[in-house]
Formats: C-alpha cells, sequence, structure tokens
C-alpha cells in the first residue's frame, strides 16, 4: 500500500527549480537543480496537483531539463499527446522565468512539482530491489536472486 508522504516531510527534498522557455518556443520547460541526482534520457514519475504523469529527463548546454509530462510512460518517450507541464504552467499563472519547488519524492524516481509555498501531499510506492533487465538477466543464468 503506498504511504503519503507531504512535501514537508522530513524525507522529502526540497529543491528551488525554475521555468524557462523551451528552445525557440514560448512553452516553458523545467530546468532541474544540478543536485539532483538522475541522467540524461531517464524517465520519472512527476507528481503535478496530485496527479501523477511520466516525463523524460533531457539535457542541454545549461543541464538537464523536463520539456513535458505525459500521461504514460511511452508517451512521454515519444513526447505524444497533451503535455500536462505546460498545462499546469497555464493553469496556476507561472512561465520561463518563474520559480517552483520541485520534491524529490523517490530519488531518481519520484518527483513532485508544485508553487513555492504549496504543499502537495504524495503516494509514496515502493520501487522494486531490482530492474526488470536484471532479473531476465538472472533468469536467463537460472541464478535466484536470493543466491547473489
Amino acid at each position: 500500500m503506498p504511504e503519503r508522504v507531504p512535501s514537508d516531510h522530513p524525507s522529502v527534498t526540497t529543491y528551488r527549480a525554475h521555468l524557462q522557455r523551451s528552445g525557440g518556443t514560448r512553452r516553458p520547460c523545467l530546468r532541474l537543480p544540478a543536485q539532483v541526482e538522475i541522467a540524461d534520457g531517464d524517465l520519472v514519475r512527476l507528481v503535478i496537483d496530485g496527479t501523477e504523469y511520466h516525463a523524460a529527463v533531457t539535457s542541454d548546454s545549461k543541464g538537464l531539463v523536463v520539456r513535458s509530462a505525459h500521461d504514460n510512460r511511452r508517451m512521454a518517450r515519444e513526447r505524444d499527446g497533451e503535455n500536462r507541464l505546460v498545462e499546469w504552467a497555464d493553469a496556476v499563472g507561472r512561465g520561463p522565468g518563474d520559480a517552483v519547488e520541485l520534491d524529490e519524492v523517490e530519488p531518481g524516481t519520484l518527483y513532485g512539482l508544485r508553487e513555492p509555498g504549496v504543499r502537495a501531499v504524495y503516494s509514496a510506492t515502493e520501487t522494486p530491489r531490482d530492474s526488470l533487465s536484471a532479473i531476465a538477466e538472472r533468469l536467463e543464468r537460472g541464478v535466484d536472486a536470493d543466491d547473489e
């Protein structure tokens, strides 16, 4: 069962982040702080206004950015469908140059995005101990996870 974790809980690390222009467009993207330990190409879960979306992390000459948030992982990888990040920014009146709060709920996996000063509550679910590829690799070798 997921554990409910508020944004001001000691287990949540909050970073000051900024919305910036996405390339030559006027659409906002999320510039990730250097302290966040994720890599170019990672897919993360991003909670915005209580709804969990999926986002691909990319890089540019200034660091890591999230250009869009989508309803599922496939859409995030392909940048297909509605961009929930842009929808949220428009709804709360935030745009390029504005500060936002980025909550690290589960490092490398689950993040929350909110307006500064607004409290949020997240459903933290336990992440699998191993990746699916590691499990498949062990199955091919005939090794049980408890034997390693």
